[in-house]
């Protein structure tokens, strides 16, 4: 992995990977501002500032901006997290200049002019009563709530009705001003150009931007209880979801954390849960386990929809696979396996390269630099059976555990 990295004078870094067998470049600015930043009343707003980017800027209007990239074939996009939001393209690589140009300007000229935030208000309470009309989306918002209640981390990412439509021009210059740190800002690029050519495009403009450090510290999460929550909803299966705060993603057993997520009930159709509960009783169609690492905690959750009349014994066998992981260690073929799996996964994954380009910039904002993922392979090869029965006991403890259900009426 040869990486390039060079830091501004304002802060700002640029990290770049050159990959010659593509046609294509993807780029994007990353910045450390999340939902998890708003207060209660701004809820929403880092969302709705990802729309506005592409509603005016100084020099361009809303046509101008998604028209520069896709009528070249490119893609121009964005994405919320708790933590992050995220500013990034797509394209060939002779248009490479041009998408840098088109993702600085929407990045850092934005003018959220009101006429744009009152038609995009609208676009946004739609996307929320699309999300509300779709309860396995919805009810991992409402797991983050009962899991995170009454912190930021708990809130949902694309607000409430009453925030949403009560913001104004000077809420996200406000907003923007307050939480933006030219030190957290990353502009990573990967595809076939070379590093030259990246500081050629976007050093000049990046450097005319005025240093700044935000004075802004996030709340962390301290204060857990685990609780029970059954909501009775217009549906015709009911969905269960099991949740609990994790490891962060400075936790040196995240990566232990994420093998065992894997062995459990990651993407793959032969996890433990997919296994038991669709190939054996088939009381599922989909059923999956998440692990979610945040910058001081993290998230582990287990979701899935069935019968009503077999939600207990489903839910009785979920925890029956985790108390499995507690009890007995696995065997040195079973380990082995489970670490070729997730070993092979991240492989694939790094073929994915916008989504590695992406994976650069979070990683040098959470860590201050990039692992090669050779060493990530070794944290996992070096993870013991020992090691991973302990972090069961400690994540899978049912005492410790979260349930929320939804329930036909």
């Amino acid at each position: 992995m040869d990486l390039n990295i060079k830091e501004l004078k304002n802060g700002i870094r640029i990290v770049h990977q050159e990959v010659t067998h593509t046609r294509l470049v993807h780029c994007g600015f990353i910045l450390n501002i999340g939902s998890r930043d708003e207060t209660k009343e701004q809820e929403g707003l880092a969302h709705f500032w990802e729309h506005m980017a592409f509603k005016g800027t100084k020099k361009r209007k809303t046509f101008h901006i998604l028209n520069r990239l896709e009528s070249l074939g490119g893609e121009l996009n964005a994405y919320t997290t708790k933590e992050k939001v995220c500013f990034y393209a797509s394209t060939l690589k002779e248009h490479y200049s041009k998408a840098a140009d088109l993702l600085y300007d929407i990045t850092f000229n934005s003018t959220f002019p009101q006429k744009q935030i009152e038609k995009e208000r609208q676009v946004i309470l739609e996307e929320m009563a699309m999300y509300r009309d779709s309860p396995e989306d919805s009810i991992q918002d409402e797991l983050d709530e009962l899991v995170f209640e009454n912190h930021s981390l708990g809130r949902n990412i694309l607000g409430n009705e009453e925030t949403v439509g009560s913001f104004s021009h000077l809420d996200f210059i406000d907003f923007i001003s307050t939480l933006l740190d030219t030190h957290q800002i990353i502009f990573s690029v990967v595809g076939n150009i070379p590093f030259s050519k990246v500081l050629k495009s976007i050093e000049g403009p990046l450097n005319e931007i005025q240093e700044k450090r935000s004075l802004y510290v996030r709340n962390g999460f301290h204060s857990y209880l685990p609780k029970t929550k059954i909501i009775e909803r217009e549906i015709s299966q009911s969905l269960c979801a099991i949740g609990r705060p994790a490891y962060s993603l400075h936790d040196p057993n995240r990566y232990k954390l994420f093998l065992l997520n894997n062995i459990l009930g990651g993407p793959s159709m032969n996890s433990r849960l997919n296994l038991t509960l669709r190939e054996r009783y088939g009381y599922v169609y989909n059923i999956e386990s998440t692990y979610s690492p945040f910058s001081d905690t993290g998230f582990f959750g287990v979701y899935f929809g069935t019968e009503e009349k077999t939600l207990k014994k489903a839910q009785s066998l979920v925890m029956k696979e985790m108390a499995a992981l507690q009890k007995k260690k696995l065997g040195k073929i079973q380990l082995q396996m489970a670490k070729e799996q997730a070993i092979g996964q991240m492989a694939m994954a790094e073929e994915n390269y916008a989504g590695l380009m992406l994976v650069y910039g979070k990683s040098l904002l959470d860590h201050d630099k990039v692992d090669p993922l050779e060493s990530i392979f070794e944290k996992i090869k070096n993870t013991t059976a020992d090691e991973l029965q302990e972090i069961a006991n400690e994540i899978f403890n049912p005492e410790n555990m979260s349930f929320l259900t939804y329930k036909p009426q």
